[in-house]
C-alpha cells in the first residue's frame, strides 16, 4: 500500500508541477507578447530605413521614422488605394488568401513567390521641402533554401537604388546566407535598375567588370551560392518589372498614382 501511495503522490506532484508550468509559460507569452510585437516592428522599421540609406544608429528608430509614409498600392493598376487599412493590412497572409491575391505558375513566376497579393505596402520618404526623396518597396522570393523576404530601396527618379537588406531567410550560413553581409550590400547603393524602360539590374556569377557596359545595372554575384544569387536576382527583377511596381513606379514619376 506505501508503494502505491508513493506512486500516487509521484503523479500528483508531476501533475501539479506540470499545470504550474503551463501557467507560468502561458501568462510569460500573454505578457511578453506586447513587447515581442514592438520588437518586430522596431526591426522592420529598421530594415526600411536602412534600405533607403537613412539609419542612423545613433538616433531613435521611431524618430526617423517619422519621416516615412505608410502607402497601399492596388498592385493590378499600380494606383494608390484605400481599399485595406495600411496599419492592419497583412501582407504576407493576404498572399496566401485566395481572396486577396492571385494564382502564378511558370513563367509568370520568376521569383517562386507562387500567389501575388491584389495589395502591397510602399513607403515614401519627403525631403524637408516636401518632395518625394526616396522609394522603399517589399521584395520577397526563393532562394536555394527559403524564401527571402526584405526590402529595396530607390531614389525618387525610381531608378537608381538606394540599398536592400533581408529581414527573414533560411539560406545557408556563410554561402547565401551572405546576403546579409554589409560587403554586400554596400554594392547595391547607386546601381540603375532600368535602361530604357526595359529592368537591367541583375545579380551576375562572378564579379562586374567595372569598365563593363552593363557595370552600372550589375551586382557580384554571392561566391559558392549560385542559386541564391540567381534567386536574389529573379526576385528583384520580378517586383521591380511589369507584374510588380513597375506601373506603380512609372505612375509615380507622372504624378498619376
Amino acid at each position: 500500500m506505501a508503494s502505491n501511495d508513493g506512486i500516487g503522490k509521484t503523479l500528483t506532484v508531476a501533475l501539479a508541477l506540470c499545470i504550474v508550468c503551463s501557467v507560468v509559460v502561458s501568462t510569460a507569452a500573454v505578457v511578453l507578447k506586447p513587447e515581442q510585437e514592438r520588437n518586430k516592428s522596431l526591426d522592420m522599421k529598421r530594415n526600411i530605413l536602412s534600405a533607403a540609406g537613412l539609419l542612423d544608429e545613433s538616433q531613435g528608430v521611431e524618430e526617423q521614422f517619422a519621416r516615412v509614409s505608410t502607402k497601399v498600392v492596388d498592385l493590378r493598376t499600380g494606383e494608390f488605394t484605400d481599399a485595406v487599412d495600411p496599419a492592419r493590412y497583412d501582407q504576407r497572409k493576404a498572399s496566401k488568401d485566395p481572396a486577396q491575391s492571385v494564382r502564378l505558375a511558370g513563367e509568370d513566376d520568376p521569383a517562386k513567390i507562387i500567389r501575388k497579393e491584389h495589395f502591397s505596402l510602399v513607403y515614401l520618404v519627403n525631403n524637408e521641402q516636401g518632395q518625394l526623396d526616396k522609394i522603399i518597396l517589399p521584395i520577397h522570393g526563393y532562394g536555394l533554401w527559403s524564401t527571402l523576404y526584405g526590402f529595396i530601396g530607390l531614389e525618387a527618379d525610381a531608378n537608381t537604388v538606394t540599398g536592400i537588406g533581408f529581414y527573414e531567410h533560411g539560406e545557408t550560413a556563410g554561402l547565401g546566407g551572405e546576403v546579409d553581409n554589409p560587403r554586400w550590400k554596400n554594392i547595391w547603393p547607386g546601381k540603375k535598375v532600368y535602361d530604357d524602360g526595359q529592368v537591367e539590374i541583375e545579380v551576375i556569377k562572378g564579379s562586374v567588370d567595372p569598365a563593363g557596359a552593363s557595370a552600372e545595372h550589375q551586382i557580384d554575384g554571392l561566391a559558392g551560392a549560385t542559386l541564391t544569387s540567381r534567386g536574389v536576382s529573379n526576385l528583384v527583377r520580378y517586383w521591380l518589372g511589369e507584374s510588380g511596381f513597375e506601373p506603380f513606379l512609372n505612375n509615380l514619376k507622372r504624378g498619376e498614382a
